[in-house]
């Protein structure tokens, strides 16, 4: 039986990163926990996304459902209408990565739906599985965070989990539990658009150090009552080139 978790921040197609920080990872010891936004922009999506399944297969890690896997999980059930969110916010970079560069000038947005399909059949199935949160001890795990305003925070519309920002971040936190969260880089928590620290504040943890953006990615250990470690991994080699 785990006594602990390791959750992992936000990769956005970090994979080197991601390789890195899975080191620190006890698997004997420590469920492993990815808050979710494996893909879009980055290194290199793909090889996210194949860890990431891996990992949840094999070594029963939780993924969570974030809004950058929504957004893939939508193009590919209706990819003329979601296509274009999904390019304005990275999707691009995934696209090319499972299938290969200069897709906007070959295929229409239905046929790269369907090349990706047909040559990853279980994609789709995968995202479609990925819970909205997971509850450890203490903590709820979720990608974007909670709808403070509920009576019971379990009520919030799927939406949110995955999407909000404001009031979640400056409401106060009466659940009851510390919630851990990332999609809101933490240098935007800070307010100084410059600190990769974890942000603690009112029971609530933000873990997306912004590694794609030349911060940092971020991982943490729990047990069920409290925040043992946090290992910090700066991305030195910043290879994201600012196109979405």
């Amino acid at each position: 039986m785990k006594t602990e978790l390791f959750a992992i921040g936000d990769v956005h197609g970090q994979i080197t990163l991601f390789k890195e920080m899975l080191i620190h990872w006890d698997e004997a010891t420590q469920q492993l926990l990815l808050i979710g936004d494996l893909g879009d922009r980055g290194e290199n999506p793909k090889a996210c996304f194949v860890l990431a399944d891996e990992l949840v297969k094999e070594k029963g890690a939780i993924w969570i459902m974030g809004n950058h896997e929504e957004m893939l999980l939508k193009f590919l059930e209706n990819p003329e209408k979601n296509y274009d969110l999904y390019r304005m916010n990275g999707g691009m970079k995934t696209l090319e990565t499972f299938l290969h560069g200069g897709l906007a000038d070959e295929y229409s947005p239905t046929e790269m739906a369907m090349l990706i399909t047909s040559r990853y059949p279980t994609l789709k199935q995968r995202l479609k599985n990925l819970p909205l949160y997971y509850e450890w001890g203490n903590f709820v795990f979720v990608h974007a965070g909670v709808d403070l305003s509920k009576k019971d925070w379990k009520q919030t519309i799927p939406r949110d989990f995955v999407w909000i920002r404001e009031p979640f971040h400056s409401m106060k936190n009466k659940t009851g539990k510390t919630i851990v969260f990332g999609h809101t880089i933490t240098p935007s928590l800070y307010g100084d658009n410059k600190t990769t620290d974890i942000w603690v504040q009112d029971n609530k943890i933000g873990i997306d150090g912004g590694a794609v953006y030349g911060g940092s990615l971020l991982g943490v250990v729990f047990n069920k009552t409290t925040m043992l470690q946090q290992y910090k991994l700066l991305n030195k080699g910043y290879v994201w080139d600012g196109k979405l």
